[in-house]
């Protein structure tokens, strides 16, 4: 259990030394990890007290100095807890060094001011992925799930519930099921970060996840892994597999290497089913899901494999040729049966509840005709893009849970990545989901337009993506202030005052307490892992089996607009997901490359 004391002398030694009295109801946010030096910089103030702010200062960490006065203050008024905020923005001042920004008595954390300040992050976030692992379990040093699994919903009924080798990947999140969506979403985006910003990887890790260079970057490593496992999930040409377990899963905490739940008889040991895609509603209890189709997740398989394929040429051409292949079926096999796969629940009502194919099958097709050139494939991509020209959960106050899944389109990414018609009109396209998410943020001092549902992080992190690609692909800075608000709300820019990646910055104020049974019962730490985020009030006072285990630190903060605990009972808002985590990947990769670019 954390300790609350230990807590608030982290906060007060942040702060540092003050001159004056400090005002106990007013605050500045930061991003603790700090400022490239030619960003956009905008603190955020906020206020118990209805305050106007006409000025503040930056100061020098070290002397005490004041080294810029600005007057380019926007007052915002009342939102979330506070009755006053406002928009500090010092964007003007790019000398490198450590600072602190002050307004009247209200001082923030220190920061960094330097062209570094991202260098190593996405490496970082790999550590969680690793920890994530099935099978081997580099963390652990151990083996778990080795078991896995045994066949169900098979259309033949002969080989139901007989065994199969899907051993591999990664744990969904602080539970052990696993996702075919999810898990192939995190292979393509860790791929995706790699191609565009290789430098900013490092290799520190051998295959396994063992320290010890192998020649190729870490995050290469990771996403084979991943690969590995999916290409276990589609053995066959038209054999496709979605999940391993279900929520029978939720049996209490445990670490992985110890998990003794039965799915089935004795025989089978400590196997756990496997779900076979069948395009059709499936749920082991009284609750079902909705598909509809299989489209989805075969997308999700053809993408992964066909950007897979380009990548890992030079390492392993063989392995290449065999990824085109099954890219190549998958795909067929999706515009065979359009629709999309939900996961299947167990005893309670929640799943991954996707609604969405054309955004799998425009990233399919863009992939593949990468490869081949084919102008059919083109022209279907086209056609899936124009079906969904913007992911419907941009603009909206509220979805179900992954209901529009993935978050970003990576396929208008691909599409847009060019001087032809298709390319104009995908940015055109990515240009509307931004506007819509913009729009809705702009009355608040913190442009945060993603609404708070349920892994609102994983939105804000795969809208980020979609923002800083369309910036570099059109040159088009208009939304720059918006983008730099979502970044800076990651790490600390929030009405909390926290970073949300587990550790980073590691002197900064981060989740200690994450919904874990790593951090929980072993104290061990769960570095780099991205949690759920905040949620709107009524979503968490809906939530089943939510306690707090310590008094709330944040309680001054939370308002019906939104709620976050870094509490472990809380697993609505502070659980790491693997996906959310490997969605991390593209824009920490980039930010390192764009510090790097101003040196």
């Amino acid at each position: 259990m954390k300790s609350l004391l230990a807590f608030n002398l982290v906060v007060l030694a942040l702060y540092g030394s003050a001159t004056q009295a400090r005002d106990t109801q007013s605050w500045i946010r930061i991003n603790q990890l700090g400022y490239l030096q030619k960003s956009v910089k905008v603190a955020v103030f906020v206020s118990k007290d209805a305050k106007l702010l006409s000025q503040f200062e930056l100061c020098d960490a070290q002397t005490n100095r004041v080294v810029f006065t600005s007057e380019r203050v926007r007052n915002y008024g009342p939102y979330a807890a506070f009755r006053a905020s406002a928009r500090l923005d010092f964007s003007g001042f790019q000398k490198p060094g450590q600072y602190y920004l002050r307004a009247g008595t209200v001082q923030s954390p220190n920061f960094r001011i330097a062209n570094d300040v991202y260098d190593g992050t996405a490496d970082f976030a790999l550590k969680y992925m690793r920890q994530q692992r099935s099978n081997y379990n580099p963390f652990l040093k151990d083996t778990c799930h080795r078991d896995d699994g045994f066949i169900v919903y098979h259309p033949d009924p002969a080989k139901d519930s007989t065994r199969i080798d899907a051993s591999g990947g990664w744990h969904d999140a602080s539970d052990y099921l696993q996702y075919l969506p999810t898990s192939a979403n995190a292979v393509y985006q860790m791929l995706f970060a790699y191609q565009q910003n290789p430098g900013s990887f490092g290799d520190g890790h051998d295959k396994w996840g063992n320290p010890g260079a192998n020649g190729i970057a870490d995050v290469l490593d990771e996403a084979k892994w991943g690969l590995d496992w999916l290409l276990k999930m589609n053995p066959a040409k038209g054999e496709l597999y979605n999940q391993i377990a279900d929520d029978r899963d939720h049996a209490g905490m445990r670490l992985p290497t110890l998990d003794t739940v039965r799915y089935g008889p004795a025989r089978l040991g400590f196997a756990r089913p496997v779900y076979f895609v069948t395009g059709q509603p499936q749920g082991a209890f009284t609750y079902k899901n909705r598909t509809k189709g299989v489209a989805s997740t075969a997308g999700k398989f053809a993408s992964a494999f066909a950007l897979g394929s380009r990548i890992l040429q030079k390492y392993d051409p063989d392995y290449a040729r065999k990824l085109v292949q099954k890219a190549v079926d998958a795909y067929a096999f999706g515009r065979q049966f359009p629709g999309a796969t939900q996961t299947a629940p167990g005893r309670a009502p929640y799943f991954y509840e996707e609604d969405n194919d054309a955004d799998d099958m425009e990233l399919a097709a863009a992939e593949l005709h990468r490869i081949n050139g084919s102008n059919t494939l083109l022209q279907q991509a086209i056609a899936y893009a124009r079906a969904e020209p913007t992911t419907p959960w941009m603009g909206a106050d509220t979805a179900r849970h992954y209901q529009w899944y993935p978050f970003v389109n990576m396929g208008h990414l691909v599409l847009a990545a060019g001087k032809t018609e298709a390319s104009r009109e995908a940015r055109t396209f990515l240009r509307l989901g931004i506007e819509k998410v913009v729009k809705r943020g702009a009355g608040n001092p913190f442009l945060n337009g993603v609404p708070f549902i349920w892994c609102s992080n994983n939105l804000t992190v795969n809208l980020l993506t979609q923002m800083h690609q369309y910036r570099k692909l059109t040159s088009d800075r208009q939304f720059e202030q918006a983008e730099a608000s979502l970044r800076d709300w990651l790490f600390g820019c929030n009405p909390w005052g926290t970073s949300m990646v587990v550790g980073l910055p590691k002197a900064g104020i981060s989740p200690r307490d994450p919904h874990s049974a790593f951090t929980h019962l072993y104290n061990y730490p769960i570095d780099g892992g991205l949690v759920d985020g905040p949620v709107y009030g009524s979503i968490w006072k809906s939530l089943l089996g939510i306690t707090l285990y310590s008094p709330d630190e944040f309680a001054e903060f939370q308002s019906n607009v939104a709620v976050y605990h870094d509490d472990y009972g809380d697993y609505s808002t502070n659980e790491p997901t693997m996906d959310g985590t490997a969605c991390l990947s593209y824009i920490l990769s980039a930010l390192q490359q764009e510090g790097a670019g101003n040196q």
